[in-house]
């Protein structure tokens, strides 16, 4: 492991006293802003964090692991974190559970306190920020303390980590497939995840299936604060849309109630199929078809690898794990070989 600077290092390089040190990293009204800034610039160069802290992450092993997800209103990492604690129980760890909101500040914020708070290892789903401008020096931190990260869902290339994901590509592709083959052939992709790899992935599948199918891709972005009710108007008044595959559940909750709520049917006038396989879409009137994503199998198999990481199982070089997802069928999507007016 790294020798990493002390506070009493810091302050001899900076020719000031170990207490000036300290009060300048905790902000101290007392000191100046210049003097603040100078302490904070060569602590960052040397990835400074406080001795204690580093000792123990030395020669302890807490049985601790840190999660980080961007949302827990989200069905998914609900799930997600339901496999998580079930599975770490199981094997003898402790879950600090950690929600960025999608910020890239509050991912590095907590980064930083479950190294502070001697995790044995992070799990985390990066946040929409995080992979929109692909600022990850927060993510290779904890290497620097022999703390392994397993990523799950959404990835970033270039990160030392395992990884847990579906094909998010392939599942988009056939679920595309099943619109196309029972009579669609105006399909469109409602993204309401943007700045995600795993809705890229997605729209990367669909893409692919239409154009193959010599069919137009239609992309429509959705602000799930502020539905785009006219734009969805248009497309079923000028009947260039009969097909529907969303990025997530709440996107297709919202576009299904939208659609009725135009004065159109589901499956005989539009099919839908959304990702994540969760209790809003199985009791929706109409049930909704759905991807299951295997939520909480990716949060009990993240944990599993995690732990045999810790121990010394896994090759040194990261691994990745895909799991089949499965499309759940219900009454948002017609079935093969049945004609329109069975719907009627």
């Amino acid at each position: 492991m790294k020798n990493h600077i002390t506070l009493k290092e810091l302050a001899k390089q900076l020719d000031l006293s170990v207490s000036t040190v300290s009060k300048a990293l905790n902000d101290s009204p007392e000191i100046s802003s210049l003097t603040k800034k100078r302490v904070k610039e060569l602590a960052d160069i040397h990835e400074y964090f406080p001795n204690s802290f580093a000792q123990g992450l030395k020669f302890k092993k807490t049985r601790t692991l840190g999660v980080i997800v961007p949302a827990i209103l989200s069905n998914f990492f609900s799930m997600v974190l339901d496999g998580i604690e079930e599975k770490a129980s199981q094997l003898g760890y402790k879950v600090i559970i950690c929600i960025s909101k999608e910020s890239i500040q509050k991912e590095k914020q907590a980064v930083e306190m479950l190294i502070r708070s001697q995790v044995d290892g992070i799990l985390i789903s990066p946040s929409k920020e995080t992979q929109a401008t692909l600022k990850t020096d927060h993510l290779n931190l904890p290497k620097k303390f022999d703390i392994p990260i397993v990523m799950f869902d959404r990835l970033i290339e270039g990160i030392e980590a395992d990884k847990i994901s579906i094909n998010d590509t392939l599942e988009a592709e056939l679920a595309t497939m099943e619109l196309i083959n029972s009579g669609c052939k105006q399909v469109c992709y409602f993204s309401g995840i943007s700045n995600t790899s795993v809705n890229e992935n997605r729209i990367e599948g669909y893409t692919k299936v239409v154009t193959q199918n010599d069919f137009e891709p239609k992309i429509l972005e959705v602000n799930c604060d502020n539905f785009p009710v006219a734009e969805l108007k248009k497309l079923l008044k000028n009947k260039q849309l009969d097909g529907i595959i969303t990025s997530d559940e709440l996107t297709t909750i919202l576009t299904a109630r939208n659609i009725l709520g135009c004065g159109y049917t589901i499956p005989h006038e539009v099919s839908l199929i959304g990702f994540t396989n969760g209790k809003m879409g199985e009791t929706f009137i109409p049930s909704l078809t759905s991807i299951d994503q295997k939520a909480k199998e990716q949060g009990e198999l993240a944990v599993s690898t995690m732990v045999d990481r810790i121990e010394g199982i896994l090759p040194p070089e990261p691994v990745s794990f895909i799991l089949k997802a499965q499309i759940i069928q219900r009454d948002s999507t017609r079935k093969f070989g049945i004609k329109d007016d069975a719907f009627v």
